[in-house]
């Protein structure tokens, strides 16, 4: 995601030490064996994170096989040539699941099957049907099922995250989320923009993410009721879209793409707080004008802060006077400390059976938001949330 824009400054600010997310680093064992099943962008990211980390990658699968070779010939480890045959290694015993939406469930259900803990990425799966398929499949064989979700890991959630819990906002009655993209239709034309293989455009690409942390960062509260409307305006015909980036490219004019482009919604929970989506991939917007961010509202004090970015401020009262209080976050590559931390959580998991925050539920409790959302703007109507 961007790091674009920053939270207004205003009042009189003070600043405080923030110790940052958790840091990198593995048990001192013996090297936990990874499989990385999908060898693409986000795939490599696993592996090389994995390293980092202390983890060893003992192999990789990917329906192409080129790719499996590629990152074995960059990071050691044996390119499986199928996903049973990665699975039947003996010195793995986990798997980071990162192909294509629509063979989540099929992967992460097979791995559990075989004994294998799993880090999952985003969304858990194309259905609620088939999260519970997951989490059937997690319960029985006794092993770790992580989420993907890795913006809870950067320094500013990490910030906001103490903020909330000890109490700096007190009652928190609102949230704002929102990514906005001028033009960033990924893949324009490939799996990203096929539903059949990715479940839908920003909402579950984007829109995942956020929804999570403020579902993280509010206690998870339980999501009743929702209104959702999803728009498709752009890149039709694909040819002629014009853009300012597209990672996963280039563009397939003979492709397809029948996701929506962007995506809003009104969530109202129990006990009172409501959630605003906003999630896209593409708009007719001037540059930064639209921030990307998560705002929460409480009757105590409001957070403002960009995910990736810098800066969190916490608008409050202190002392009679309105006040920004900015922590001193933990300075370096925020986006690489979040995957270190999902991995130091993930590693904790396997060797000291702790759980970690981003399980199965919380997968199932956002597809459920996906799909209400989704159906929602199908009829036009305020919709309930499938518990």
């Amino acid at each position: 995601m961007d790091d674009a824009g920053r939270p207004g400054n205003g009042g009189v600010v003070s600043r405080t030490t923030d110790p940052g997310a958790l840091g990198a680093g593995a048990e001192p064992a013996t090297p936990i064996g990874l499989g990385i099943v999908g060898a693409g962008a986000i795939g490599t990211v696993h592996a090389e994170t994995a390293l980092r980390n202390g983890l060893r990658v003992a192999g990789v699968w990917d329906m192409h096989g080129a790719r499996a070779d590629a990152l074995v010939a960059r990071i050691g480890g044996h390119a499986a040539r199928s996903l049973d045959e990665l699975l039947a290694m003996p010195q793995m015993e986990a798997v980071a699941i990162a192909v294509p939406n629509v063979s989540h469930a099929d992967c992460a259900v097979r791995a559990l099957e075989r004994g294998k803990h799993v880090l999952l990425e985003k969304p858990m799966a194309m259905s609620v049907a088939e999260c519970d398929r997951i989490l059937a499949a997690a319960k029985a064989s006794g092993r770790t099922l992580q989420l993907g979700f890795v913006c809870r890991g950067t320094p500013a959630s990490a910030a906001a995250k103490r903020f909330v819990d000890a109490g700096r906002l007190g009652r928190i009655y609102h949230a704002k989320c929102s990514i906005y993209r001028r033009r960033g239709i990924p893949g324009l034309g490939g799996w990203f923009t096929t539903k059949a293989q990715a479940g839908g455009g920003p909402l579950v690409d984007l829109g995942v993410h956020v929804l999570d942390l403020v579902r993280y960062l509010t206690d998870k509260p339980q999501a009743t009721r929702v209104s959702g409307a999803c728009y498709a305006n752009f890149g039709h015909p694909i040819a002629s879209y014009r853009y300012v980036d597209m990672w996963a490219g280039p563009p397939k004019p003979d492709g397809t793409f029948d996701v929506e482009d962007h995506a809003t919604a009104l969530i109202r929970c129990e006990g009172g707080l409501t959630i605003e989506l906003n999630a896209t991939w593409a708009m007719n917007q001037p540059e930064g004008a639209l921030k990307d961010g998560i705002f929460l509202f409480g009757d105590r004090g409001g957070l403002a802060f960009q995910i990736f970015g810098s800066e969190v401020t916490l608008a409050t009262e202190e002392d009679g006077r309105l006040v920004d209080v900015k922590p001193l976050l933990e300075p370096g590559d925020a986006l690489g400390k979040a995957w270190d931390a999902q991995y130091l959580q993930f590693t904790q998991a396997i060797r000291r059976g702790v759980r970690p925050h981003a399980t199965g539920e919380d997968g199932r409790a956002i597809q459920a938001l996906l799909e209400a959302i989704e159906r929602s703007s199908a009829e036009g109507r305020e919709l309930d949330v499938q518990r």
